[in-house]
């Protein structure tokens, strides 16, 4: 039996390969070929088109969250396989070969998949909310397992201000250590560093060559790993991240036009997805607009469309020949233009902004927010001091907002983004195989299980 492990190195592109020789080797002495995406680009839909060889329309993610008709609300980064539709990786694999064996450490929609060692981000929600860092493993012993050698995962390095090498360093350490200690048939590894500088500061800044070959060095020891084991190394990626520099505030136009309200407690403004008539979940480069009354179509997608940074107003037409006419689509959806992504941002006035909007809170933002990725621009030495004093009252226990994140300087200070189909084959993905046999001049994301099947046969 042939072992493969899957690398999903977030934000690889041929670019950043340059800076990254222990990487470039693998295609080297197998090969390289550039690999199309789906749209939107980000990491939930492209992962579960990896996983399932269907585009959003067949697994049904069609971004990183999405408006929950049936509850009312909308969620983001959400954890349960049960989500995702259609035949998984595994499952193929299984009826293939019997008794397969397969690890996932920390793709996404890791909780309740049926494979047989799972690792994925949770923190601890403690009763009086606080929150400290952890991770879920399945079964439970491999939690105690990882955390006795490793340390606690290191959540405040994973997203956020602070998030940096010491995620994707403890990811793949866990990798190295899940492959010795039960040598997986198929072992699926996430590596997310790239993503933060290249957000931070675009792709073609210095850091964000730097954050390459930091990453190079990382995974050096995995890849040996790997290959001393005889495993068939696939590394790939998502998305391309391309430099951007305006944010697009699509809620705050439907707003100003009395299509999307808000209701208000102890004087803060909450999306009010109930009554409104359209709102947007943003998710960096693409938006789904939720529309409530077919009557309102032609409105909302004459102010979309006449909105700066949008390049494109998808319908349902549109949506279909994307792959994205799935009923968890909005009725519209938006593609930004190459050097502007959209916000969330629905109020009109920071004053009246929810405390949530300037913490780091991806499970209660109505929408994807990079701006968690700064301490706030318009004063970060004020919002390290704040932090600070979080810090403290969390050591001796008392509760704490960790509200460092800035809202319009924050948005503005974003120098990197994705979601749109790549433009540039220096910007896009990219997959490299170990196996020369396995050669292709170039593969889309549909056709990944497909390949990571017959390696693995």
């Amino acid at each position: 039996m042939t072992k493969l492990v899957v690398l999903d190195i977030v934000g690889l592109t041929p670019r950043l390969l340059a800076h990254m020789p222990r990487l470039r080797a693998i295609g080297e002495r197998g090969f390289q070929a550039p690999l199309g995406t789906v749209l939107p680009a980000v990491t939930c839909s492209v992962q579960s088109t990896f996983l399932t060889g269907e585009t959003p329309a067949g697994h049904g993610v069609v971004g990183n969250g999405w408006y929950f008709r049936d509850l009312g609300e909308v969620f983001l980064w959400r954890q349960h396989n049960a989500l995702v539709g259609g035949d998984k990786l595994w499952d193929t694999l299984r009826r293939r070969r019997p008794g397969s064996t397969v690890a996932n450490v920390c793709w996404w929609y890791a909780m309740g998949a049926d494979v047989d060692w799972t690792v994925t981000p949770r923190p601890i929600y403690y009763a009086d909310g606080r929150k400290e860092p952890d991770c879920y493993t399945d079964p439970p012993a491999l939690h105690d397992a990882l955390t006795s050698r490793l340390g606690t995962f290191p959540l405040f390095t994973y997203w956020g201000p602070g998030a940096g090498m010491p995620s994707s360093q403890w990811i793949c350490r866990a990798a190295q250590q899940i492959m010795a200690d039960h040598d997986p048939d198929l072992t699926l590894v996430y590596v997310p560093h790239l993503d933060y500088d290249l957000q931070r500061h675009g792709p073609s800044a210095p850091q964000a060559a730097r954050a390459a070959a930091a990453l190079d060095e990382v995974l050096a020891p995995l890849l040996d790993a790997a290959e001393a084991r005889g495993a068939t190394v696939v590394a790939l990626s998502e998305y391309g991240i391309t430099d951007v520099s305006r944010p697009v505030d699509v809620n705050r136009a439907l707003r100003a036009a009395g299509l999307l309200r808000v209701h208000t407690q102890d004087g803060m403004e909450y999306l009010d997805p109930w009554t409104s008539r359209a709102f947007a979940v943003a998710d960096h480069q693409v938006a789904h607009v939720y529309v409530r009354d077919p009557a309102d179509l032609p409105e909302v997608t004459k102010i979309c469309a006449e909105l700066p940074g949008v390049d494109q107003v998808l319908d349902a037409g549109g949506k279909a020949a994307h792959g994205l006419d799935h009923p968890r689509s909005g009725e519209l959806v938006l593609v930004a233009e190459p050097d502007a992504w959209f916000t969330y941002y629905y109020w009109l006035d920071d004053a009246a902004a929810p405390d949530f909007a300037r913490l780091v809170e991806i499970h209660r933002k109505p929408g994807y927010d990079p701006a968690e990725l700064f301490f706030d621009p318009a004063a970060p030495g004020a919002a390290k001091r704040r932090a600070a004093v979080a810090l403290a009252r969390k050591k001796l226990g008392l509760r704490y907002l960790m509200n460092v994140v800035g809202l319009d300087a924050g948005a503005h200070a974003v120098r990197g983004s994705h979601g749109r189909l790549p433009a540039s084959a220096a910007d896009a993905p990219v997959l490299l195989c170990s196996d020369p046999a396995a050669a292709r001049a170039s593969i889309a994301a549909t056709e990944v299980k497909d390949l990571l099947l017959d390696l693995a046969s």
